[in-house]
């Protein structure tokens, strides 16, 4: 009997234990949502220092920000690292030309991170590059997490200061489901801070829903605003729910081998850290291996894009029609880029852009608007689209050497 009873101990034990390293694990990874309504840490809303009660966030004027680019083993000096800077609008520093309202034509752009060119400093951005170009300031009011929606609305506040000649709206095809959003959670979870304004589409007609946050403070009591989100948001239903990891855990956690391979990595990365060198015998590098675990396990997201491409495009063309009808008011011209984030970019190499012919088809509906699809117009060395990324840090932005390009393509449309 006994033997019976301590392998039934054993057997209950190793359930737990197993439970308690899923339940873990889970929290880890950035493809599962563990919490509705994560704790907000009084700390890190004190670091929000661009919390904005209009467009949720917005990078403030006349800031300096150094960012560690990671690139560095665990425990070593840190050796690299990108410096962003603003100037009194609120737009990243152009150091190739100051503002000269005497000098034409003036150009700014807007857009989320790709336009405000992550992961490199100052001079090496495309609006750096554009500058020395077309030999004319280049005015970069790029928001991170931005989409179609924001970037506009931030067009629509910033532009009666800083008018221009043209203006580039420069958006990945994430675009798609941030437009979709009021609380960035509910797509990308753990992203708790990110409350934001959105539109809807009411027979035919844009309606502005606004953000339910006045106050930086009320970030902390989201909860109260339960029901709002929950129903003006669309991926509460459509994607947050489908990946709420539930008891049992060990059946979330185990269902993926994916999730497995990216715990196991984590933990690497872990022991290294407390080691401060890496683990003996193991010659991999577990950033690299984990940042590429993690865009595998993005393909489901790329494809719930695809799939919001189909059923909501009417929503992404009212905002593109909204953005070419300010400029016939403002007279400027208007041109829409679409650019390509890293997992978008292993995914399309395969089945094409998720977006499909969305450009060709703006270009025929709006006459005064030019539009750029620079997936398109980039050429990864050896067909190679990680070669037009940054190496290491968050990864996925253009490289110094991509900017460049770009900014010779985004030039070529200001000279025609």
């Amino acid at each position: 009997m006994f033997p019976f009873v301590a392998i039934a101990i054993a057997v209950v034990v190793g359930v737990v234990v197993l439970e308690a390293v899923s339940a873990v694990s889970l929290k880890r990874i950035p493809s599962v949502a563990t919490a509705e309504f994560p704790e907000i840490d009084r700390e890190l809303l004190e670091k929000f220092s661009s919390f904005d009660p209009e467009l949720g966030w917005c990078p403030q004027p006349n800031r300096e920000k150094q960012k560690d680019t990671g690139d560095h083993l665990p425990g070593e000096e840190v050796r690299t690292t990108v410096t962003y800077s603003t100037d009194d609008y609120g737009s990243r520093i152009c150091p190739a030309r100051d503002r000269d309202e005497s000098t034409l034509p003036t150009v700014s752009t807007y857009g989320d991170s790709y336009c405000f060119c992550r992961e490199v400093d100052d001079d090496e951005t495309f609006q750096h590059y554009m500058a020395r170009e077309l030999d004319t300031h280049v005015a970069n009011y790029g928001g991170g997490n931005y989409g179609l929606d924001q970037a506009l609305l931030r067009l629509e506040r910033n532009y009666p200061e800083d008018p221009t000649d043209y203006v580039f709206m420069v958006v990945t095809a994430s675009s798609i489901a941030r437009i979709l959003s009021v609380w960035k959670h509910y797509q990308e979870f753990g992203n708790v801070l990110a409350v934001k304004p959105r539109f809807t589409l009411e027979d035919g007609d844009l309606e502005r829903i606004e953000s339910p946050v006045d106050e930086k403070s009320d970030l902390l009591d989201l909860e109260s605003n339960a029901d709002f989100l929950r129903e003006r948001d669309f991926h509460y239903e459509h994607w947050f729910r489908p990946h709420f990891a539930s008891r049992p855990y060990a059946t979330d956690f185990l269902d993926d081998a994916e999730k497995v391979r990216y715990a196991l990595l984590e933990a690497g990365i872990e022991i290294e850290k407390r080691l401060e060198r890496p683990i003996p015998g193991i010659d991999v590098d577990l950033d690299r291996a984990q940042t590429r675990s993690a865009l595998r396990m993005e393909r489901p997201r790329v494809r719930y894009h695809e799939r919001l491409f189909d059923t909501h495009e009417p929503l992404f063309d009212a905002l593109i029609g909204r953005f070419v009808d300010y400029a016939a008011e403002h007279e400027f011209v208007p041109v829409f880029v679409m650019v390509q984030q890293l997992r978008y970019a292993k995914y399309e190499a395969e089945h094409g852009p998720i977006y499909g012919d969305l450009l060709e088809r703006l270009d025929d509906r709006y006459d005064a608007l030019e539009t750029v699809d620079m997936a398109r117009r980039l050429s990864p060395a050896d067909e190679d689209v990680e070669s037009l990324y940054v190496d290491r840090g968050e990864g996925g932005h253009y490289s110094p050497a991509t900017n460049r390009a770009v900014a010779e393509v985004l030039s070529e449309v200001v000279d025609e």
